[in-house]
């Protein structure tokens, strides 16, 4: 039998962050994981570091962004943990936080810049509006459709494939062990703390373990009920898109505050065009759609087409372009669109870390959580984040 600290289901970002800082804390720590570290949305995703409120949420309606705008104060502490993230590694992530911008094409996307700057701006996020000379200012390739734009200063990008792994090796040189291609075939509290039955390459083990985190992203729903537990986290397939390499075009991440779109130009010279276009998940077969797809999820070319669209007329010269290759990924999302984070009361011990922007909090959520773990305290209140909040819809959750 393995006994550790903490089991860490999940080998995303937030499982290899939060692995991380248990480890340098002392923890022994095991993380599982039934296919391979990134192998899935911390790996797929675009890298953005978006910190600005999102369009879709002002699509819902005012009172859902005033809601989400109580995750500020953890993006304002993600500018910094970015900032700092490489000399904490030691090494390249190609982190860039040159700026981004969020344009608007007409009076009406200009209202909604102006009242998520006036939200933001009540939470001390920096973020001012330009009009859209002074947009084209800062970059000059944006099409002479921007009229205006919102600007954070801290925004930017890394390089998803990097950025895990890097967390994943940094955990492994202070103690952290890693099982991959490995099934939870049962998970159940215990006297002593929880029982794990393990299988996958490395044979079958039985691991106890004294704490549990749940970091497996679309299919954290899945590994609750392990434990009969039920999590509100659903599965959503989305697409990206990356050009051949071209000169110097963009210097910030741009996105659009009433159209589904993001772009940025990596260091290869390489555009990353995307926004929350759909792909479709591949359902089981027979199997209840809270329990997640399998595989990857499927690429819609009308996704593909509506997305590079967009991009070309807001940067027009993205029409020279070719397009080198698109795919999808497959991510965790919640009912109010904010991350669940922390132990559910009703199972002591059993922490989840799940939903939100993954990747742009992914570092952030990893350094609370094990703080969270080991201490019971956090410096940032994580108290709108906390699972209670869907305590309703399971009768044996707090």
């Amino acid at each position: 039998m393995i006994s550790v600290d903490v089991l860490v289901i999940g080998g995303g970002l937030i499982g290899c962050a939060t692995a991380y800082h248990l480890a340098g804390a002392g923890a022994k720590v095991l993380v599982v994981d039934r296919g391979t570290v990134n192998g899935k949305a911390s790996g797929q995703n675009a890298g953005s570091l978006h910190f600005q409120l999102e369009h879709r949420l002002f699509e819902q309606g005012e009172a859902l962004a005033e809601r989400f705008a109580a995750a500020i104060p953890l993006n304002q502490m993600a500018m910094e943990e970015w900032a700092g993230l490489e000399t904490e590694l030691g090494t390249d992530l190609e982190v860039v936080m040159q700026g981004g911008l969020m344009v608007a094409e007409t009076p009406d996307e200009m209202a909604s810049l102006q009242k998520k700057q006036r939200l933001e701006e009540k939470w001390g996020l920096p973020c001012h509006l330009v009009d859209g000379d002074q947009a084209r200012a800062l970059a000059p390739s944006l099409s002479e459709r921007v009229i205006g734009a919102a600007f954070c200063p801290c925004e930017g990008q890394a390089n998803p494939r990097l950025v895990t792994n890097a967390f994943a090796q940094a955990a492994r040189r202070r103690g952290v062990d890693f099982f991959t291609q490995t099934r939870i075939e049962s998970l159940a509290p215990g006297r002593y703390g929880f029982l794990a039955e393990l299988a996958g390459a490395a044979g079958r083990q039985t691991v106890l373990a004294a704490r549990i985190l749940n970091a497996a992203g679309a299919w954290a729903a899945e590994v609750s009920a392990l434990c009969r537990l039920t999590l509100p986290v659903f599965p959503l397939g989305l697409t990206m898109n990356v050009t051949e390499r071209t000169g110097r075009l963009l210097g910030h991440l741009i996105q659009h505050i009433g159209r589904r779109l993001t772009m940025k130009q990596v260091q290869d010279g390489n555009l990353l065009i995307g926004g929350g276009w759909p792909a479709r998940l591949p359902w089981r077969s027979g199997a209840l759609p809270a329990f997640g797809p399998t595989g990857s999820a499927e690429l819609l070319p009308e996704s593909v087409r509506g997305n590079l669209a967009i991009a070309c007329e807001i940067v027009p010269a993205v029409r020279r372009l070719h397009l080198l290759r698109s795919w999808t990924g497959i991510v965790a999302a919640t009912p109010d669109e904010l991350p669940i984070l922390g132990e559910i009361v009703s199972c002591p011990g059993y922490f989840v870390a799940v939903g939100g922007a993954g990747f742009t909090l992914g570092p952030t959520i990893g350094r609370l959580m094990s703080g969270l773990m080991l201490t019971g305290g956090t410096p940032l209140s994580i108290t709108p984040y906390s699972p209670a909040r869907y305590g309703h819809l399971n009768p044996a959750m707090a």
